[in-house]
């Protein structure tokens, strides 16, 4: 299994955008990170500078102050939905862009849930729950 470290996500993303300014080719997975990139404006600075990125890694910061951590929530959550693990997660994430009328809306809600399901795991020692995991995307789009 392949597991990447804090600076090889960062080099990953950075280079990306720098393929992306650069209008080069990309392989699938970087063109699928290439568009949740495009979605945040706000981190192309950060990922125009790949040195300075790399000076940051080990600081301790919240999804919503690091571009890579949340741009590899989305980058998990397509894949999750791309081959439907765990199962029904698909269906769950349409049901709730649908809901919300905007992928890119639902996908931060899932991360909230994604994240509860692995701090939770974390926390009891035990492998993520990926039903209770489903189960909260699930309530999320059929609640009022």
């Amino acid at each position: 299994m392949f597991n990447p470290s804090q600076a090889d996500v960062r080099r990953f993303f950075c280079g990306v955008y720098r393929k992306q300014i650069g209008a080069e080719p990309m392989q699938a997975i970087e063109t699928l990170a290439g568009q949740w990139i495009a979605e945040h404006p706000a981190y192309h600075p950060e990922l125009a500078d790949e040195a300075s990125a790399l000076e940051r890694v080990g600081e301790a910061q919240t999804a919503s102050d690091n571009p890579f951590l949340h741009l590899s929530m989305h980058l998990s959550i397509s894949e999750q939905c791309s081959i439907d693990q765990p199962p029904g997660i698909r269906q769950a994430v349409e049901l709730l862009a649908a809901r919300r009328g905007d992928l890119h809306a639902a996908h931060h809600e899932v991360m909230e849930c994604l994240g509860r399901m692995l701090w939770e795991s974390q926390r009891a020692g035990r492998p993520p729950d990926g039903e209770a995991y489903i189960e909260q995307v699930r309530q999320r789009a059929t609640k009022d």
